[in-house]
């Protein structure tokens, strides 16, 4: 079958109209805002559209797509993600949700961050109750380390951060951690990846799911949408359903800041690494100045 309209890369987009699990010819239309991926919107003669996610083993960010597959498809049975409807020779191919993608703002909007609350609670009790086969974990502070370890390579540190102290302070952070409870997270939670349809809220985009604290999911998405602390408090509240103790606080803190300094070690790497047109250099850039921020809040709270 040969697409109405085609993508930059004639192959490619040979490739996604050869899927199997079309009706007839179809019409495919690039999607923004892939970071990670290359994302298309697909229609066919059925009228129906989905969503084409275009990407492999990305083995630098720990991203693992038979991992994905396995927690999209156990999101979609826990209701909270759109339906997989094929997945192979890295594609994988999703019900379209038709709605609106939600931006930060929307996120701190406090009617919206109840329902967000929910969706983050759902996915945490829900989700592993479908999901079957291996699983990964996404602990923050050994992403860091392995990001450290990556960018020390020759030629790979093209920002030329200061890893070794960075690297202190991801120590120091763990250790303030303390002891945590288990759920299955999510792990990448952008404003982006929340759909809205009207009726209800859709949480997609599964690269990074795994075995986790709740603490982190919370932390990234305060930490990702620039959250003020009274805006920390309301999260906290909304998810633990009472107030939380100085312990829960503190680990929350150090959470903000892992998360931070995560997203701009990401940054980093895939500067040096990914082929995807996207500003990473900003991006890392923007990520290490919030960091510097919030670390300097931790450390008040630690009486340093």
């Amino acid at each position: 079958m040969t697409p109405k309209a085609a993508t930059s890369d004639p192959q490619l987009s040979a490739q996604i109209a050869a899927l199997p699990c079309w009706s007839g010819a179809v019409t495919i239309e690039p999607l923004a805002g892939g970071m990670t991926n290359r994302n298309f919107l697909v229609s066919d003669r059925s009228g129906a559209r989905h969503v084409v996610r275009v990407g492999r083993d990305l083995p630098e960010h720990g991203v693992l797509r038979f991992n994905e597959l396995a927690a999209a498809r156990a999101a979609h049975a826990a209701g909270i993600s759109p339906q997989v409807v094929y997945a192979g020779d890295g594609m994988l191919v999703s019900r379209f949700v038709e709605g609106r993608t939600l931006a930060a703002g929307d996120v701190r909007d406090p009617g919206q961050l109840a329902r967000i609350v929910e969706l983050v609670r759902a996915c945490h009790e829900q989700v592993p109750l479908h999901l079957r086969g291996p699983a990964l974990m996404f602990w923050v502070f050994q992403v860091i380390r392995n990001y450290a370890a990556l960018l020390d390579e020759p030629g790979s540190n093209r920002l030329g951060v200061a890893l070794a102290p960075l690297a202190a302070r991801a120590a120091l952070l763990e250790q303030a951690l303390g002891p945590v409870r288990i759920v299955f997270g999510h792990n990448d939670l952008l404003a982006a990846n929340f759909i809205d349809d009207g009726a209800r809220l859709w949480l997609i985009d599964w690269d990074y799911a795994g075995f986790n604290s709740p603490l982190f999911d919370l932390a990234n998405l305060a930490s990702n949408n620039a959250f003020t602390s009274e805006l920390d408090e309301r999260l906290l509240g909304a998810y633990f359903g009472a107030a939380v103790d100085a312990a829960c606080r503190r680990g929350f803190a150090a959470m903000k800041c892992a998360s931070l300094l995560r997203e701009a070690l990401w940054g980093c790497v895939s500067l040096a690494h990914s082929r995807i047109d996207f500003d990473y250099a900003g991006y890392a850039r923007d990520y290490l100045q919030r960091f510097d921020h919030a670390w300097q809040g931790f450390e008040r709270g630690r009486g340093a």
